[in-house]
């Protein structure tokens, strides 16, 4: 598989619930590079960029509202099919539809309160990192421990 990076976002419900380290923990052991972090409260207008695909759907302003509410904190990871995997370790949109063992399924309630959004795809995940980091805001380092993650 090709190394690729992927935009991962901690919702405001899963920063106020306290569940950054559990989930950041869940990237690393997977063996994930983190080269891109910040915390912030999002304006509406990088919202409604972000969530533009659904600005034409009713639950858009909804949408908006609530990544604004609070604040998020904000990813960016790389790896070997990073973007398929982040996916699986995510889990199904609808809490109650993820499987045990995802991030949904372990941590969350309801679709309204679901903790985490990660890109759907190499297009998404490129849009999505442009829009929320500057390229200065990545880091491109080598972990210590990178032969033991990944056969080369």
């Amino acid at each position: 598989m090709a190394v690729e990076r992927t935009f991962v976002a901690i919702k405001p419900d899963g920063v106020q619930r306290g569940l950054v380290g559990e989930i950041l923990g869940r990237f690393e052991r997977k063996g994930f590079k983190l080269v891109g972090l910040k915390q912030l409260a999002p304006s509406r207008e990088l919202a409604g960029e972000h969530y533009g695909v659904h600005r034409e759907r009713p639950f858009f302003a909804g949408l908006v509202d609530f990544i604004t509410s609070g604040p998020v904190v904000a990813m960016v990871w790389e790896g070997d099919g990073v973007i398929a995997s982040a996916r699986k370790l995510i889990g199904a949109t609808k809490p109650l539809e993820a499987e045990p063992g995802t991030i949904r399924g372990d941590l969350a309630v309801n679709i309204g309160r679901n903790v985490i959004h990660g890109s759907d795809g190499p297009d998404t995940a490129q849009f999505e990192i442009n829009l929320w980091f500057s390229p200065e805001e990545l880091n491109a380092w080598t972990p210590s421990d990178q032969s033991w993650r990944v056969e080369s």
